[in-house]
């Protein structure tokens, strides 16, 4: 019996991945074709319009929230669909999502801990990509720890009023929304008295500044909180619970669409090697060793990914594997980076025309931020130290 349903898994596993390489290929050449590769860490300013119209193309034709139970839309697929939809994706250089923190962050978030009427009122609009979400974690003095922020909220009458600062906010110029993660009991320290709010970015105390990086674009902001208002009812678990929410949603963050981001890690590797060998790079022992260790590290970031996928669909992350991912895929791209540009040579040192940069050139650039953003290697080496091995805390002011 357990070969024959293998079988017919199987079977329904290769119809899957053919369905979606039809759709993809259908979709992907007519007016949305000029869309192929673009968008993505880095260059989220490319065709944006473009590709939140492809997203709602996508919603309308029933791929984005593929793993959701079918009252909110989704298709209740498996995990091994849902991988095999994100690594056809990948294959077929389709753009970047622009509704990716509602979809993978906010999403399942809500599905895991909010309650019936949250369910309700956020999940359609981010299975249609009706509304768009936006990251509320790190402050100027609280980034990769975020046990340190400041940003507070307290209950009146009207709701919550929410006043702070946060940064590196993701798309917050175009979000209608922010999850908010703040200080909500006076007096409270670390992990303790934190919530997770649901907050409005369409009002009158909020304030976005776009933060220019290297790369010369602003994908990244700061967001200024100022007597900012949202409803009451709109915080995620019980108030002074925000710590467990937020670390269950840097969980979901780093589950089944990785395998994605690997096809996409991929293709620039091999993009890579086909300069090397362009270029005659590749005579190098050196450089030809750095390619086959990069080829190696590739399949280790696969292995790993699949071994711990299981454990992403709860929003718990007993063994630390979130954090043992991070360190080898940001430590793994950043390495490519740097890779490409022992590959170009002198020529990788000089800009084009009007400073412009080429795609290289950017990469580089904004690798250096891997291993920063979303949990830094310090913090990821101290969360698989202090929490998963149990060795002694660092010593902290």
């Amino acid at each position: 019996m357990g070969a024959i349903q293998t079988s017919e898994s199987d079977t329904a596993d290769r119809q899957f991945a053919a369905d979606v390489r039809e759709w993809l290929e259908d979709s992907l050449s007519g007016e949305f074709s000029a869309l192929r590769g673009l968008g993505g860490p880095g260059r989220e300013h490319e065709a944006f319009d473009e590709r939140l119209a492809w997203d709602r193309h996508l919603a309308a034709a029933g791929w984005t929230c593929l793993g959701w139970p079918k009252q909110y839309g989704g298709r209740e697929a498996t995990v091994r669909q849902q991988v095999i939809f994100h690594e056809e994706y990948a294959k077929a250089n389709a753009p970047a999502r622009v509704s990716h923190v509602g979809e993978e962050l906010l999403g399942p978030t809500v599905l895991a801990f909010g309650t019936q009427a949250q369910k309700d009122r956020f999940l359609p609009g981010i299975r249609s990509v009706g509304e768009l979400w936006c990251q509320g974690y790190s402050e100027p003095g609280a980034g990769s720890d975020l046990a340190a922020i400041t940003t507070s909220a307290h209950l009146d009458d009207e709701g919550w009023s929410i006043n702070g600062q946060k940064i590196w906010t993701s798309l917050a110029h175009v979000a209608d929304w922010c999850f908010v993660v703040a200080r909500t009991e006076r007096g409270s320290q670390r992990h303790k008295g934190l919530s997770y709010l649901l907050v409005p970015m369409k009002q009158p105390g909020i304030e976005v500044r776009p933060i220019v990086q290297l790369t010369g674009t602003s994908e990244f902001n700061e967001v200024f909180f100022d007597n900012a208002r949202t409803d009451a009812d709109l915080v995620i678990g019980e108030p002074g619970a925000g710590w467990r929410i937020a670390m269950g949603t840097l969980t979901f963050e780093r589950g089944i669409s990785t395998l994605g981001q690997q096809i996409r890690f991929a293709r620039e590797l091999g993009d890579i090697e086909a300069m090397a060998q362009r270029t005659g790079a590749a005579d190098d022992p050196l450089i030809a060793d750095r390619i086959d260790h990069a080829w190696v590290g590739l399949r280790v970031l696969r292995a790993h990914a699949i071994r711990t996928m299981q454990d992403t669909g709860s929003g718990t992350d007993e063994g630390g594997q979130a954090s043992v991912a991070k360190l080898l895929w940001a430590n793994w791209h950043r390495g490519l980076g740097e890779l490409a540009m022992a590959i170009r040579g002198p020529a990788g040192l000089v800009a084009g025309t009007d400073d412009d940069l080429d795609e290289w050139q950017r990469m580089y650039l904004f690798t250096r931020a891997d291993t920063i953003y979303g949990g830094s290697n310090e913090v990821q080496r101290n969360i698989i130290s202090e929490r998963v091995l149990g060795l002694p805390r660092e010593a902290r002011p």
